[in-house]
């Protein structure tokens, strides 16, 4: 009996709640209010929850203050600036997946068909082992990443990503220089396939260079003179280029002598190549440890560089880039250092004096890169990055420097002494500007 009347007055509460449901009766909806009153928790745990919201992860690296970290340190007039580093694509919205995620209950109690592949990473693209780079006529920088078998190429104002990829857009075994020309023609260097392949502006395929190659790495080339530059790191070469019709020329460097040659004008696994205004050419000669420089008929001009690890000394120089005003940009893969040069091999400044993965640090250093934007870019390997710097110019140091000698000067006015006995100190000579000179003034040269 108990049993019975229990179930009578289930089914009776039932109906009542159905009924209430369907009708939407206020009895159903004091029902809610009450309970809602009966639970001042949910109110006031409305911050806590906000505070519980998955947020945007936050590097290290982005905690930073990045205008501090210049060359040389103050009160020196400084010449190269940090700016940013790019790791591969745009990162997703983290926040906002956050919030879709947040809300996707109510989707599945609706029946509404969720997205399974809703994986913010699961088919990003970072790099793996970025080598060569080149930035075209807008000011995109285009690098080659070897492992990851793509070429990223990044506005580096909003960190947007375009790719050109293996198997989809182009077909690559080990990619690793690149270069543009004035047309925004793009020249990939395959290692592995033995080649050189030519993209259009439009980033479709529509040539390939064999002829001659092993193991082609940096490139090159020559505006003025239409040269393309190829270092072979096999043949211990420099292959020239006709840069519109692609013929061969003509072979700097002896090869079939398996990188046993430190004579001038000859190499062992020469890997970066740069050309300067005058149409001289650079070579980073890796095994030998040094920077050869050729005129534009690939005459022998001179060498810098010996052997060690402290600055002024090469260890493996890998990547070679001649800025605005002709200094010789050298990156060295065992040191993890960047090194600036005169054209006469002399010291100038250089970056990275630890391995690491800070700002401005170097790990797995490889190719460096400038453009006509004085930015300088450079590759890694073991961090999968490029960073970006910007060089101060000749004429930005000087005008800064003639900018703080005038500011002394007319300090040295404002206190100038009321009695006419005293003489005011005379304010001290500006240095003469030696052209091509590195350090405009005392004060900013390199320690």
């Amino acid at each position: 009996m108990g049993d019975s009347k229990n179930a009578k007055k289930a089914g009776a509460m039932k109906e009542r709640i159905e009924d209430a449901l369907l009708r939407g009766t206020a009895w159903f909806v004091a029902i809610l209010l009450a309970f809602t009153l009966a639970q001042p928790s949910f109110a006031s745990d409305s911050k806590k929850k906000k505070k519980n919201e998955p947020q945007k992860p936050v590097s290290v690296l982005d905690k930073i203050d990045v205008s501090k970290i210049v060359w040389p340190q103050p009160p020196n007039i400084t010449r190269i600036r940090y700016l940013n580093y790019f790791a591969g694509e745009k990162l997703p919205d983290f926040g906002a997946k956050a919030a879709k995620s947040k809300s996707s209950w109510m989707d599945r109690l609706a029946g509404t068909p969720t997205d399974k592949g809703d994986d913010g990473l699961r088919n990003h693209f970072l790099m793996g082992e970025p080598h060569g780079m080149a930035v075209d006529s807008a000011g995109k920088l285009y690098v080659a990443d070897a492992k990851v078998g793509v070429i990223f190429i990044i506005d580096t104002d909003t960190h947007d990503t375009q790719m050109i990829r293996n198997g989809k857009d182009a077909s690559f075994a080990m990619i690793v220089g690149l270069a543009i020309d004035d047309t925004d023609r793009l020249f990939v260097s395959d290692a592995a396939a033995h080649r050189i392949l030519v993209f259009g502006a439009n980033h479709k395929a529509e040539a390939v260079i064999k002829e001659g190659l092993v193991t082609p790495a940096g490139m090159a080339i020559d505006i003025e003179n239409r040269f393309l530059y190829v270092a072979d790191i096999d043949l211990d070469q420099v292959m020239v280029y006709d840069a519109d019709t692609f013929k061969l020329l003509r072979k700097i460097g002896t090869t079939g002598k398996k990188h046993t040659l430190s004579t001038p004008g000859d190499f062992a696994k020469p890997t970066g190549v740069a050309v300067d205004q005058d149409g001289n050419l650079y070579v980073a000669d890796t095994l030998n440890a040094r920077i050869e420089e050729f005129d534009a008929d690939g005459v022998f001009i001179r060498a810098f560089g010996k052997r060690g690890d402290g600055p002024g000394y090469f260890a493996m120089p890998k990547g070679v880039a001649i800025d605005c005003d002709g200094h010789v940009w050298v990156t060295d893969s065992m040191q993890n250092r960047v090194q600036v040069y005169s054209p006469e091999g002399q010291l100038l400044i250089y970056m990275g004096t630890a391995q690491g993965i800070l700002p401005g640090m170097f790990s797995g250093l490889q190719y460096i890169t400038i453009d006509k934007n004085n930015r300088v870019f450079t590759s890694e390997v073991f961090p999968g990055r490029v960073q970006e710097f910007r060089y101060v110019t000749q004429e930005e140091a000087q005008q800064e420097f003639e900018r703080r000698e005038a500011e002394k000067k007319n300090k040295s006015a404002g206190d100038k002494p009321s009695s006419a006995g005293q003489a005011a100190t005379p304010a001290a000579p500006e240095k003469p500007q030696a052209k091509g000179d590195f350090e405009p003034a005392k004060e900013s040269a390199v320690k």
